[in-house]
């Protein structure tokens, strides 16, 4: 597989969307569309494939002994779906930053502790560049939607063992990938913070 070129098919404030010319296995001329949070070309182009776009907080609050999840309305999906706090890192901000800011504006909680984080990695790399750090962080104090913004409806929810186990059950509700991996874990063995 060789890249040869991209163009920009469109491009606003948060996305863009791009066309990617390449040769396959056998030297075949391939196109491929691509949806990328970068603005001058896809991340592989512009060497930034290791700068996060995003965080993604795993938040366990202490005296609950409780995962903090989040049902949050997605446009994308015409409902509700149940996810983890999350949020683009904002220029200049660093990752633990950002963890806090979202978890505060989304949930109202605060972060008391940072257990760890994963290096960089991506959300849906068939149709995005788009990437994610992942904060497995402890929170304390009593949800809020304050910080929400009019363009957010978000319900903060606290998840014990077999409340994860359930939600996992559900094929009634939409549920983010990162969500079921970890609550499908945390029904089985209790939070690895």
């Amino acid at each position: 597989m060789k890249l040869s070129r991209f163009k920009t098919l469109f491009s606003d404030r948060f996305l863009s969307l791009f066309e990617i010319d390449y040769l396959d296995r056998e030297g075949q001329s391939k196109t491929w569309q691509l949806v990328s949070r970068e603005r001058t070309g896809p991340k592989w182009f512009t060497g930034r494939l290791k700068k996060t776009d995003a965080v993604v907080i795993v938040p366990y609050h202490r005296e609950r002994k409780q995962l903090v999840v989040i049902r949050e309305f997605r446009v994308a999906l015409g409902g509700f779906q149940y996810g983890f706090p999350a949020g683009l890192v904002d220029p200049g901000e660093s990752v633990e930053m950002a963890v806090r800011r979202e978890l505060m504006e989304e949930t109202g909680l605060t972060v008391v502790g940072h257990q760890r984080t994963s290096p960089v990695v991506f959300s849906s790399s068939g149709i995005t560049d788009e990437s994610v750090v992942i904060a497995h962080v402890t929170c304390a104090g009593d949800p809020s939607n304050v910080g929400n913004s009019a363009s957010e409806q978000i319900e903060t929810l606290f998840v014990g063992q077999a409340d994860a186990k359930r939600l996992c059950r559900d094929d009634a509700i939409l549920m983010d990938v990162k969500t079921w991996l970890v609550l499908s874990g945390f029904a089985a063995g209790g939070f690895s913070g």
